[in-house]
């Protein structure tokens, strides 16, 4: 079964999908006219994983929260697992190089698998792939776009340097 439900949020038109238990996808603005609403697919606008998706979201955008709480279920193969469980692992405000974080997932010759990995994650900014950059610190693919990659990090770092301050699309 799969569930859906739009939000409206700072960035825009954001798709969210569940399978009922946990959120399966995250789609931003971007991304959304790529993805294919099935007719077996039922909207539902009351389900648990959506309310608390948008509530915490919400309060991401306000620079009030710095993690996510809610069960996840996103699809992909192993490596892909270990690869979307490790930008997890990024603090927030921080960023990691391709390079980085293939060694740290003892992968040292694979960033560039790491990339493919990371433009595959089903479920953006709460699998924070936006924290992942060129070796030189370049910005470098982003499914939601590049402009809203800059303005995540930069906003995430904002809100390290100074507090909160509420998200403003770029």
């Amino acid at each position: 079964m799969t569930l859906y439900k739009y939000i409206n949020t700072s960035l825009g038109r954001i798709l969210l999908l569940s399978d009922g238990q946990a959120l399966t996808g995250l789609y931003l603005p971007k991304q959304v006219n790529q993805i294919k609403i099935e007719p077996y697919w039922n909207e539902d606008e009351h389900a648990e994983v959506f309310t608390a998706t948008s509530q915490q979201l919400n309060e991401y955008f306000a620079g009030n929260r710095y993690s996510f709480e809610q069960p996840l279920a996103p699809s992909g193969t192993a490596f892909q697992q270990s690869v979307w469980q490790a930008l997890m692992d990024i603090p927030y405000g921080y960023t990691e190089s391709y390079s980085e974080m293939a060694m740290r997932i003892g992968r040292p010759f694979s960033p560039r698998a790491v990339g493919h990995a990371n433009g595959r994650n089903p479920i953006s900014i709460i699998i924070p792939c936006h924290r992942l950059i060129g070796k030189d610190g370049s910005l470098t693919g982003y499914g939601g776009g590049l402009d809203i990659k800059e303005a995540l990090i930069e906003f995430e770092r904002s809100v390290v340097r100074q507090g909160a301050r509420e998200f403003i699309l770029p």
